[in-house]
């Protein structure tokens, strides 16, 4: 068994999982963004709007 490893594989998996892991961060922080931040002032609550 060879004791050295393939460092190409893992740094690009490691490029990848970064990636995907900023990515989901941006999407969590843009979210809570949108529904806490200035934008939620537009939202319109669709059941408010149709109570009697």
């Amino acid at each position: 068994m060879n004791s050295e490893m393939n460092f190409d594989n893992l740094d690009s998996a490691l490029i990848l999982v970064t990636f995907l892991e900023c990515l989901l961060l941006g999407i969590v922080v843009y979210a809570i963004y949108v529904a806490f931040g200035p934008p939620a002032q537009e939202l319109r609550d669709p059941f408010e709007e149709h109570e009697d």
